[in-house]
């Protein structure tokens, strides 16, 4: 029996690329072709040059974002360069026509020079109602991401980043309805402070988590050590850590009551999960082997468990944000996505979860629940025009 890796790389050359065109028009005479092209497109073409906001009435870029990747950070690979990276930029594009009915564009482009990124994308802007910025590698991404989002007047998103987290935060959300604890009681420890783990830091921090740890490759992140770090990691040392300690991993994991790991395989023990407070909840979602396996954290009494794979319970997949957060941004014509309706899609999807169906095997809907992107879209775009960001 050929494996899922053999399967897809067959299916992928049978379709030769996920995504094609389509036409909306009838194109089969002179006249139609004198209504879709010329003469008659030179009307649409004055109209929006003497409004310029009528592009949204008369073309595709209402309902079309672009997803621009450098391939330096895809899946588990790392930075296999932009072609090979395409395979998953047209997946990406896939899932958001599938599941929001958004039109989506693969560009890969060829430079690592976060300048360029960010030219690129301010060049193309005028075709496209937003931009997913997707497998940049970090710090780059964020740099990238925050450019864009002052100098441009479209929602710009980096999945990588935010959906990862929306998508934690509303598991985290019920999960602590199941284990009946408080957010603001609460010791998170996060393993990974790279593009997902700092955005999980972030957004945890705003929904009101107690206390956190900041975990990455040398250890502790903490205020001493200041001077050695990135932008993004000093900017954790302002909501992690707050008492400067030097802990370990496991001895952080001892204080804590949750767990979530974005960072690298069997980093986390059993002896570790026992040691945390009541009820520990625990997401190791380290790609594609978990800091602790699903069977290890259950036989050390995680009470509630979730994971990055299809095949476990509380699977935490980004396909759960990212549609219906441009699907609500676009429907009103959001100038930018902000904290706050990051945190309102959090809350949007963990209202999916009605209580008589809430336990520990379910605090997070299934990427197929037909409710997802609706519910999502709709709490963005209230958000949004709460905000005054609505234009639509």
């Amino acid at each position: 029996m050929s494996t899922i890796y053999e399967k897809a790389l067959s299916k992928h050359e049978e379709w030769k690329g996920k995504i094609s065109t389509e036409l909306k028009c009838k194109l089969e005479d002179r006249d139609d072709l004198s209504v879709a092209y010329t003469p008659g497109v030179a009307e649409p073409c004055r109209q929006i040059h003497k409004n310029p906001d009528d592009v949204y009435k008369y073309t595709w870029r209402g309902n079309t974002i672009a997803v621009v990747s450098d391939g330096t950070a895809v899946l588990g690979l790392g930075d296999i360069g932009p072609a090979a990276g395409l395979p998953v930029m047209e997946g990406k594009s896939v899932l958001f026509k599938k599941f929001a009915g958004v039109n989506a564009v693969p560009l890969c482009i060829d430079t690592k020079d976060p300048d360029e990124i960010i030219k690129f994308c301010k060049q193309i802007a005028p075709t496209f109602g937003g931009i997913n910025l997707e497998d940049i590698s970090a710090p780059r991404c964020v740099q990238i991401e925050r450019t864009l989002i002052k100098e441009l007047d479209i929602p710009v998103f980096h999945d990588d980043q935010h959906g990862t987290a929306i998508v934690v935060t509303a598991a985290i959300m019920n999960a602590l309805k199941v284990v009946n604890k408080k957010p603001e009681e609460c010791t998170l420890v996060v393993s990974g402070t790279g593009a997902a783990g700092s955005s999980i830091i972030r957004m945890l921090h705003q929904f009101g988590i107690g206390r956190i740890y900041g975990f990455n490759i040398n250890g502790i992140v903490l205020k001493e050590d200041y001077d050695k770090y990135d932008f993004l990691t000093k900017e954790l040392t302002e909501i992690t850590n707050q008492d400067n300690e030097r802990l370990t991993l496991a001895q952080a994991m001892a204080k804590a009551d949750i767990f979530v790991g974005v960072s690298a395989p069997n980093l986390v023990s059993q002896e570790m999960v026992k040691s945390m407070k009541r009820d520990p909840i625990v997401f190791a979602m380290a790609n594609p082997e978990p800091e602790i396996t699903y069977e290890n954290a259950k036989a050390a009494g995680a009470k509630v468990i979730g994971t990055g794979r299809s095949d476990y319970p509380n699977q935490v997949n980004n396909v759960l944000a990212f549609p219906g957060l441009f699907r609500g941004a676009l429907d009103c014509r959001a100038s930018k996505i902000t904290e706050e309706m990051k945190i309102a899609a959090a809350r949007g999807l963990a209202s999916l979860i009605s209580d008589d169906e809430l336990n520990a095997d379910n605090v997070i809907p299934s990427a197929f629940d037909p409710r997802v992107a609706q519910v999502v879209a709709k709490a963005v775009a209230d958000e949004a025009r709460k905000a005054g960001l609505a234009r639509a």
